[in-house]
């Protein structure tokens, strides 16, 4: 239960619903122990005709009293029953409202790092199956449990008024069932951590291959996968068969030892009835139904327990990623104004999960209103630089200053607010064109949005779909070609209007013309703003204040385009290797 308590805040919060729902569970107890004890007064009114000849009468009047009563009260003790489930599992739902907010709140906060170690598939069955099973502990775990708990105690508090004897022999088989839970109780929890984990690598398995379905078709591989699906499937069905075995031996446990006390009540009963101890035949009729009363709160007990226990390993899961904390934090309390002023001072970054060492040493300054092109081979360290102006990954060595002040002094929010980026591998939602393009803007204009697209060249594409600007792109923009997700994208960073635009290799998948047209736009567009473009082109950088050439993640090379190609190098070798492929096409 120790993973559980991390749940408490939330009955605290709740602690109406609660506390109500433990009142009326009281009271529906109180109501439902009418029943017996009119039954047990009804055969005493029967043996009572016989033995002093009363008429019948006023027997038959007696017991349709009594039949009344029974039937009222039950009425009530169910009615009440029904706002106890309403009262306690309605809290439930809140709880689970709240967890998966407070679960979806944090990965969001959460650094690169968590999702490069982490599968989206276990991420998923985490926010989804494991907090369902946790909701099943803060409503019915709880309602039986608290339910169970008052039953037995008002039921044999009424038992010991009667005949506490006959209520020891009654009660004598709890000790077994208590062992019995404690037992298989432990069993079920290490054997649902198991099948939860199984659930999440199926997630993980199933929902990769989905987001890779083109690749998989195209390399004509569904047979292996399928294959390797159904060993995951048997795996997982293995460990859920293997949790089943041991849940389902409670049922028929509880079963038998209800039965065992109404043979012990019928037997002990009727040799006290005999000896005189017990005066009437009604009160082992009056145990008998007690005993009933009870067999679904102690049948209740195995399933509880096992809800209580897939809760614990679930609730497991879920704290463990609700306790890493965000490597990059935002340390200014208070708003930051960002004008646009960019500056790196020695600043060399290793990535801590593969160990590469990604920059060395590289120092630049873009001022407000600037243009900076950055060239160089894959895996130069390019989209390294970006990411780190982003703060997505923060520095151990150099500085990083935005507007003259340390990076990571500067307000997180605003200054991720302030940028406008366009990544090299553009990601789209699956919604409507426009609510992708507004992504950057929620409230932009259908006009605004439609000048954004203008601007990065994609207006006249968008207006020649059916539903125009309203069409669905599939998961990941699936619908749209490359070039055109990378316009899409670009629109995006547009309309956002951020004093500094960063562009990293955002247009490798248009064609020479085309690009052409969104320089010129993003000339006009860039006039005022900070600008930072990623390029394997010449055409991309040759318009920038200033251009620098990375190769193993140092700096080879900088200055204007017309001072590079004058110097023999990276640069002028990469102009002129262009210029010919041009000239060829």
């Amino acid at each position: 239960m120790k993973e559980l308590q991390y749940l408490n805040k939330y009955f605290i919060k709740y602690k109406f619903h609660f506390l109500l729902g433990i009142l009326i569970t009281i009271v529906a107890q109180i109501f439902s122990l009418f029943t017996p004890k009119l039954v047990s007064q009804s055969f005493a009114a029967i043996e009572s005709f016989h033995a002093n000849n009363m008429s019948s009468a006023m027997i038959k009047a007696e017991l349709i009293e009594n039949i009344l009563w029974i039937i009222g009260t039950t009425l009530i003790a169910g009615i009440l029953t029904f706002l106890m489930r309403q009262t306690l599992i309605v809290m439930s739902r809140h709880v689970e409202f709240d967890l998966k907010n407070e679960v979806f709140q944090h990965y969001e906060v959460l650094d690169q790092n968590f999702y490069k170690q982490n599968r989206t598939g276990d991420l998923m069955n985490r926010i989804s199956e494991d907090v369902a099973k946790v909701r099943m502990y803060v409503g019915p775990a709880v309602m039986y449990t608290i339910n169970t708990f008052i039953r037995f105690t008002v039921v044999i508090i009424y038992m010991y008024n009667v005949s506490p004897l006959l209520t020891l022999y009654t009660i004598l088989p709890l000790p077994i069932l208590s062992f019995i839970i404690f037992r298989l109780s432990s069993e079920i929890n290490k054997r649902s951590t198991t099948f939860q984990q199984y659930l999440s690598k199926i997630s993980s398995f199933t929902q990769e291959i989905f987001s890779g379905i083109r690749v998989v078709k195209a390399y004509a591989l569904e047979k292996q996968y399928q294959e390797e699906i159904v060993d995951l499937a048997k795996e997982s069905k293995t460990k859920s068969m293997s949790l089943a075995r041991v849940q389902s031996l409670f049922g028929p446990l509880m079963i038998a030892l209800i039965g065992v006390s109404n043979l012990v009540v019928i037997y002990f009963g009727g040799l006290m009835y005999i000896e005189g101890d017990i005066k009437s035949i009604g009160t082992i009729a009056e145990f008998i139904l007690y005993v009933n009363m009870l067999t679904w709160p102690v049948a209740s007990i195995g399933w509880v327990s096992s809800l209580v226990q897939e809760a614990e390993a679930s609730q497991k899961r879920i704290n463990e990623f609700l306790k890493v904390s965000p490597e990059i934090k935002n340390k200014a309390k208070e708003n930051t104004r960002i004008e646009g002023e960019i500056e790196f001072r020695n600043v060399s970054y290793t990535y801590e999960d593969t160990d590469i060492t990604a920059l060395k040493n590289i120092s630049f300054k873009v001022k407000k209103g600037e243009t900076l092109a950055i060239l160089g081979q894959t895996g130069s360290g390019k989209s390294s630089i970006l990411s780190l102006i982003t703060r997505l990954y923060d520095i151990k060595e150099g500085e990083i200053n935005i507007d003259g002040k340390a990076i990571d002094q500067v307000n997180l929010y605003d200054l991720r607010n302030s940028i406008g980026i366009v990544p090299q591998d553009a990601f789209l939602f699956s919604d409507t064109i426009k609510n992708n393009i507004k992504f950057g803007k929620e409230d932009a204009t259908d006009e605004e949005v439609m000048e954004a697209a203008k601007k990065a060249v994609v207006h006249n594409n968008i207006m020649h779909f059916n539903l125009q600007y309203e069409t669905m792109l599939g998961e990941r923009g699936i619908t749209l070609s490359g070039g055109q997700k990378q316009r899409v994208s670009i629109a995006r960073a547009i309309i956002k209007n951020p004093p500094i635009l960063l562009f990293d290799d955002c247009l490798s998948a248009v064609d020479t013309e085309t690009e052409e047209q969104i320089l010129n736009n993003l000339l006009q567009i860039s006039k005022d703003k900070t600008t930072i473009i990623v390029s394997h082109r010449v055409s991309s950088a040759k318009n920038a204040d200033k251009i620098i050439i990375l190769e193993e993640g140092q700096i080879i090379q900088e200055g204007s385009h017309n001072q590079l190609i004058n110097q023999p190098g990276y640069y002028a070798d990469l102009y002129m290797k262009q210029l010919s492929e041009k000239e060829l096409n």
